[in-house]
């Protein structure tokens, strides 16, 4: 799996685990989401650690729990497709994102978009 990190804070935008899930398109469309959080910065942090330790969540429940704006400290979501791993979006200290595919096509998407792109 390849990587690539990014600011968190594109100019005054923070980019959101929410407009992460978008950028994914379909690729990320029928994936089932873990989420590990190392601090409860809103109650709807206590329903994603809820689903996240049974089976997963779909993509369109995880979108539902990170909208509208909710700004994660030191948190990762991993994707998988069945029991394949195959997206970790791991957010910094709400300063960077880490991102990391079996995908090229998904790195070279947030390439594209985001200024600041490093490869990990």
């Amino acid at each position: 799996m390849k990587g690539i990190t990014f600011p968190a804070w594109q100019g005054k935008h923070y980019v959101t685990l929410a407009e992460l899930l978008v950028r994914l398109g379909s690729f990320g469309l029928d994936l089932t989401w873990r989420v590990e959080l190392d601090e409860i910065v809103d109650p709807r942090c206590v329903e994603i650690e809820r689903r996240s330790a049974d089976s997963g969540m779909d993509t369109l429940t995880l979108l539902s729990l990170t909208t509208p704006f909710l700004q994660l400290i030191d948190a990762e979501a991993c994707g998988f497709a069945g029991d394949d791993l195959v997206v970790v979006l791991t957010e910094c200290d709400s300063s960077a994102w880490d991102i990391r595919a079996v995908d090229e096509r998904v790195l070279s998407a947030l390439r594209r978009h985001y200024p600041g792109v490093t490869d990990l």
